[in-house]
């Protein structure tokens, strides 16, 4: 439930390269939000995504692994969805459904983003904006991919690009462990982790993220 403002000090940091947000909000499944991807990107790329967006990074990697020439996965998740968790999405739907976004996002969800700092209630004021501006319908469609998103181990250990596994070391929706199991699993990967984040260091510790991000694009060749 984020839009393009969840990066914008990276991509004005960066503005000396070309870069591109591209929605995830057009389809109910992960496997038709690649394909939208896959269909306004470059030929070849260098692909990042946090959260939902590295899950739908994780299936544009597995349809297309060619056009990968970096991959960055932030504060993400690769494995499919547990039965338990699928299940807890229902009541939050029919909420939603019900004319209730902004309660499930303050309730349910704001409060597992980020960790404590000066900046955190701005940027979940901008979280609340985002979510609030996409509306009901993304977020369902959101819930349903997540619900139904396969799992991406194995095309993790196939990846050969240069890759940037990179979380906030307080992200309590994914946590630590799940990262340096994705570093595990993609040979000859980085993790990077940064301090005094939760799930949006693009946000709480925008310098940070954007100088390992740099240094990850560095290492990426294009051609």
């Amino acid at each position: 439930m984020c839009d393009a403002r969840l990066f914008c000090p990276q991509t004005d940091a960066l503005a000396d390269r070309h870069v591109e947000v591209l929605p995830i909000i057009a389809a109910d499944t992960t496997e038709e939000l690649a394909d939208a991807v896959l269909a306004d990107a470059p030929p070849r790329f260098a692909l990042a995504g946090l959260s939902m967006g590295g899950i739908v990074a994780m299936e544009v990697l597995a349809r297309a692994p060619g056009r990968i020439a970096g991959l960055c996965l932030m504060d993400t998740n690769p494995m499919a969805e547990t039965p338990e968790f699928a299940a807890r999405r229902e009541p939050q739907i029919q909420r939603v459904r019900a004319g209730h976004l902004r309660a499930v996002m303050r309730d349910e969800m704001k409060p597992n983003y980020l960790a404590d700092g000066p900046g955190r209630d701005a940027i979940l004021d901008l979280c609340m904006d985002m979510a609030e501006r996409l509306g009901a319908e993304v977020f369902i469609r959101q819930s349903r991919a997540l619900q139904t998103r396969p799992d991406h181990q194995d095309t993790l250990r196939g990846v050969t690009a240069p890759t940037l596994v990179l979380c906030g070391r307080e992200d309590a929706l994914c946590p630590l462990h799940r990262h340096a199991l994705m570093q595990d699993l993609i040979p000859g990967s980085t993790l990077t982790v940064i301090e005094n984040a939760g799930h949006l260091p693009t946000l709480e510790q925008p310098d940070a993220t954007t100088s390992a991000l740099r240094n990850w694009l560095t290492q990426v060749d294009m051609t």
